[in-house]
């Protein structure tokens, strides 16, 4: 009998080459602060290394003539100097699919709400490029979030990337929660970046209840894990939320919030030794900002409609974090503490709020209407002080007399309560109805 030669295909033979190859381990020569050095041991930035006995994740975020410098992440206790330090030669990747539909998962794409793992077939690298600027279809529809002042006075269209502005304690996360039950979106991807461990689950089973949690994937880090965690839990919601827009899905990714993003690129920036600059913030954060919020927005099928919270220093809108978040975001709203501590919710300031989009998303009649409502508002505004103290006289303006005596109406278009959803035909009659009211704004 003669024995028959079996040549192993190019690609098993290549595999198996591979994995005969020796390893090479480095060493942690230092630990300091935030931050690992390496040696001996090659890798890219972006790459995952483990580290010690306890295969501790760290990545790559600087690297030099002197070797590697690392951000854990996850918790450092027991690394010490000598330790082993292995190179996965891959980045963090992340779980997409339907699967992920009703999951809660933490800022590495773990599942964390006890459901066992994840029913997901499919793991991506964490980095996307964006959308290339030429393919990116128009915004051309509006996307209705079921909140009557946002849905008529600050129209979003779908693929726009809008902030809300705020301090803290002012219903950001609350407004958020009505939008994830009341938006007419097909998914919802949420990021809680930093957040408070105790308000997780309140989040979870008060604000989104079961109904928002169905059609939604939760990302959460709360504020005592690593900075690298809660900086890569931006990033994952946001890989997540392209995956659902590739398969032609029109996705609402919301993110509370984009400051803390920023405070935890400034923790990684400064421990690698990049210098402060504006107000302690190094060069990177901002340059962070644009690579996150870019790749949402709409592509060739499909869109990302971003909402992000930004919390405002001390309510300074003109801080660093919220200017620059502004000048990239499509469109910004403002809530306004004055108008929480009165119990008008939401606390958005109509006047102070603006869509670059709105006026290609509505109707010519709608925008007519909402632009007779913003004149009553800004009249009243303008005549508050005089109002105040009883020196404005009946008759001086029409549009403020039509504010003051219909107040109450004005008021009950504008407050929502949070357990209540408006439906695009609903929020279009009362706006209609409420400036005919008014006598027309004119």
């Amino acid at each position: 009998m003669t024995a028959t030669l079996v040549r192993p295909r190019p690609d098993s033979f290549s595999r198996a080459l591979l994995a005969a190859r020796p390893e090479r381990v480095g060493r942690v020569s230092s630990v300091v602060g935030l931050g690992i050095d390496v040696r001996g041991v090659e890798a890219a930035i972006g790459d995952i290394v483990l580290i010690g006995a306890d295969a501790v994740p760290a990545e790559v975020v600087a690297s030099g003539d002197s070797g590697l410098r690392c951000m854990p992440l996850a918790r450092l206790t027991g690394v010490r100097s000598g330790d082993a330090v292995r190179t996965t030669g891959a980045p963090l990747s992340v779980p997409i699919g339907q699967g992920l539909l009703g999951r809660v998962i933490d800022g590495l794409g773990r599942p964390i709400d006890g459901r066992g793992a994840l029913d997901v077939v499919e793991r991506v690298p964490i980095d996307n490029d964006a959308p290339p600027a030429m393919r990116r279809a128009r915004i051309a529809e509006p996307l209705h979030l079921g909140v009557r002042v946002l849905d008529s006075l600050t129209t979003v269209g779908r693929g726009q990337r809008m902030g809300l502005f705020a301090g803290s304690g002012v219903g950001k996360s609350s407004l958020l929660s009505m939008i994830a039950r009341g938006s007419d979106a097909d998914v919802t991807v949420i990021a809680l970046v930093g957040e408070r461990g105790r308000e997780v689950r309140e989040f979870l089973e008060d604000d989104l209840g079961p109904e928002g949690l169905a059609r939604s994937v939760v990302v959460v880090s709360t504020s005592d894990e690593p900075a690298l965690v809660r900086l890569r839990a931006a990033f994952v919601a946001t890989r997540i939320a392209e995956a659902f827009r590739d398969d032609g899905r029109h996705v609402v990714l919301m993110m509370d919030s984009l400051t803390r993003v920023a405070m935890a690129q400034r923790e990684i920036g400064l421990s690698v030794g990049e210098p402060p600059a504006t107000r302690g913030y190094p060069p990177s954060t901002f340059a962070v900002f644009a690579q996150l919020l870019e790749r949402a927005g709409t592509a060739e099928v499909g869109s990302v409609t971003g909402l992000y919270t930004v919390l405002v220093d001390g309510d300074d809108h003109n801080e660093p974090i919220a200017d620059s978040a502004r000048s990239i975001l499509d469109g910004h709203v403002v809530l306004d503490r004055s108008l929480a501590v009165g119990g008008h919710f939401p606390a958005v300031d109509a006047l102070g709020s603006v869509s670059r989009v709105a006026s290609r998303v509505s109707r010519p009649e709608d925008l007519a209407a909402a632009s007779a409502l913003r004149r009553v508002l800004a009249a009243r505004a303008r005549a508050q002080d005089l109002l105040d103290v009883g020196a404005y006289r009946r008759g001086a303006n029409a549009l403020v007399d039509a504010a003051v005596d219909h107040e109450d109406a004005i008021n009950g278009f504008l407050r929502q309560s949070m357990n209540e959803s408006c439906t695009p035909e609903e929020t279009r009659t009362r706006l209609h109805a409420l400036v005919a009211l008014l006598g027309g704004g004119s």
